[in-house]
This record gives structure tokens, C-alpha cells and sequence, in this order.
């Protein structure tokens, strides 16, 4: 069995968050949902598990930031190609999102863009070149 990721995030309305992670491509798994929580499925190996506030404090005893004024983490998910990545940055700020919190990055062989979720999470979309992947960016660049 592949190796799974549940990325638990703290959010200040369940249904809205829901809505917006809908919105930009995750699906909602119900077996694992109630009024506290939502996991939403993003690949057969992303899952993001959509925590309210009152639950979350029950998994640490560390205080909660503010994801919209201090990051503590950037989620970085590859996707298949240049428009995939404008068309998932794109949906997220039409969900109520903000589109490019972080500076866009184009390195030829690497496209990154950037969404926040409603409650300031950070989501990089990225797609990487297969030759990059399989050979490592500085066989891209002795290429050029």
C-alpha cells in the first residue's frame, strides 16, 4: 500500500471550508466527516482533514496561529502542467480564496503559483518538467 498524507488544518467554519476545497478539486470522503471535521481527498494519497477550531485544540495543547497574518507551513502539490496549476489558483480565489499570496515562480522548467484557502492556509501549486524530474534541474539548464 502506497504511503498516505492526512494534513490536518484548523478552520473557522466547517461548511465554508468544505465549499471552497470542493471548489478547487477535492473531494469530500463522508465516512470521515461530521460536524467537527471533514476529510477532503485530493489523490489516492492526499487527504486534508478540515478541523474546527474546538476540535483541533484536542490533538495539541499548542496555540493555534493565525494562517492569515503568520505561516507556519507552505503545502506544495505538484499538478500536471502550467494550466493546471493557473486553473487551481484561479478556482481558489473565485471560492473566496486570494491568488498569489507568495511571488509566482517560472524557471523554465518549473511553474509555481500560489492560493490561500479561507482561513489563510498557504497551497502552492507547482508543475516540474518530466526531464527535471528525472534528471534534476541542472540537466535542464546544461540543455539550454
Amino acid at each position: 500500500m502506497s504511503r498516505m498524507i492526512f494534513i490536518n488544518l484548523p478552520v473557522a467554519d466547517l461548511d465554508r471550508a468544505k465549499a471552497f476545497y470542493e471548489a478547487v478539486g477535492f473531494t469530500n470522503v463522508p465516512r470521515f466527516t461530521n460536524e467537527q471535521a471533514a476529510c477532503m481527498q485530493l489523490s489516492e494519497t492526499i487527504f486534508v482533514m478540515l478541523l474546527t477550531h474546538p476540535f483541533w485544540a484536542t490533538f495539541t495543547d499548542r496555540r493555534r496561529v493565525d494562517a492569515k497574518t503568520e505561516a507556519q507551513v507552505l503545502l506544495c502539490i505538484s499538478r500536471e502542467d502550467r494550466a493546471a496549476v493557473d486553473a487551481i489558483t484561479q478556482a481558489a480565489e473565485a471560492a473566496g480564496g486570494m491568488a498569489d499570496p507568495c511571488p509566482m515562480q517560472d524557471y523554465g522548467f518549473m511553474y509555481g503559483r500560489s492560493f490561500a484557502d479561507l482561513d489563510g492556509h498557504i497551497w502552492e501549486p507547482m508543475w516540474m518538467s518530466p526531464d527535471a524530474v528525472e534528471n534534476g534541474p541542472a540537466a535542464m539548464s546544461a540543455a539550454d
